[in-house]
């Protein structure tokens, strides 16, 4: 049955590739909307950089947020930009072809479908704005994938990433704005998901300056939080639990993950994008320090970007393939994958946690034996 598979794809990918079938496909009319289709979609595959960077410009100059208030006409935009009225007609033509912005009447533009859900994603904003690391090292990206690019600028980034003592060299102030921005969406998905009123404290592991404990502080007021992060991510939470006015509810206990022991004393625990970030060895090793922190009975919330979940495949394996690759640690895992390392780590009860939006996030739960 594989073998005959295998001769209709190759059959199939040889008619497809065919310039005469193309020309067909292209003029017949029951065919030429998937010729079209299929086309454009090529076509978009060549120029995805391009377009990245014409959203780029369109965020660095703050485009999208002027345009949210009232349309401009690109003489009247241009000053405010600090361009020329035919680079601002230029900017305009293309974030308009890309669903950013709308022509409007009497030669005006305004904010488009695309580029109002992009501002109300402050997190999407934030990693647009970080993107200039990432496409650095994906200039050569054959060199990265054959481990010969050197060290790379994510990797000089995210320091806590690699290296013996990560502690060391973290660029915490700036890392730790971007994690929180792009967290909030998420932050969101897992609490409509999950029944936090449950459990009497939650431990969250590598949570960062602590954006998901004080969201979950606001909307659970019984609930006590430990916070586990690196000794400078520590430092920096704590001003932000007394900020928000939640300081004698949360514990802070600065640690590695990766080398662990883990605070006892919660019934949950909770890894928000954190596993995803390391290879295998190490995430097993996070995964065991969470079982171990955990008493009989306890339960462990997985939440983040999963390999082969229907509409997000691009995101997990291109998007975070790459990115994490040039990061120099992690992978996205499929949930089959994450629930086998839960299962050697010795959880039971594994199961996965239905989330609104998996292009954003995927969850899981597990809970230690009773």
């Amino acid at each position: 049955m594989t073998a005959l598979a295998d001769r209709l794809y190759a059959w199939r990918d040889r008619v497809a590739g065919s310039p005469r079938f193309q020309r067909f496909a292209a003029r017949f009319p029951l065919t030429r909307p998937v010729a079209t289709r299929q086309a454009s979609a090529v076509f978009d595959l060549c120029a995805g950089f391009v377009y990245a960077q014409v959203l780029r410009a369109a965020v660095d100059l703050n485009l999208l947020e002027r345009l949210r208030e009232k349309p401009y006409t690109p003489a009247d935009l241009a000053p405010e930009l600090a361009l020329t009225e035919a680079a601002t007609t230029r900017l305009l033509k293309a974030t308009t072809s890309l669903g950013l912005t709308a022509s409007r009447a009497g030669g005006r533009y305004g904010l488009g479908m695309k580029g109002a859900a992009l501002l109300g994603n402050p997190g999407a904003l934030r990693m647009i704005e970080h993107h200039h690391l990432l496409y650095a090292d994906l200039a050569d990206p054959v060199r990265l994938l054959r481990g010969e690019a050197g060290r790379t600028a994510l990797q000089d980034y995210w320091g806590y990433a690699v290296g013996e003592r990560p502690e060391s060299n973290l660029r915490v102030e700036e890392y730790s704005r971007l994690m929180a921005a792009s967290l909030s969406l998420v932050v969101e998905d897992v609490l409509a998901a999950y029944p936090f009123a449950s459990h009497r404290m939650m431990l969250d592991i590598g949570g960062g300056t602590g954006g998901f404990i004080r969201a979950v502080a606001d909307a659970v007021p019984q609930l006590a939080f430990q916070l586990f992060d690196l000794p400078p991510v520590c430092a920096l939470a704590g001003p932000r639990f007394a900020e928000a006015g939640i300081a004698s509810r949360v514990t802070c206990i600065p640690g590695n993950a990766r080398r662990g022991p883990m605070p006892g004393g919660a019934d949950l625990a909770t890894l928000i994008r954190v596993l995803h970030d390391h290879d295998d060895a190490d995430a097993q090793a996070i995964l065991a320090g969470a079982f171990a922190a955990l008493p009989p009975g306890g339960t462990l919330l997985i939440a983040e970007p999963m390999s082969g979940q229907k509409g997000a495949e691009a995101m997990a394996d291109a998007y975070f393939g790459f990115y994490l690759l040039a990061m120099g640690s992690g992978r996205t895992r499929t949930p089959d994958e994450i629930r086998a390392m839960l299962a050697t780590a010795g959880f039971v009860a594994i199961r996965p946690l239905p989330m609104p939006r998996p292009l954003l996030a995927s969850g899981m739960v597990a809970r230690r034996p009773a």
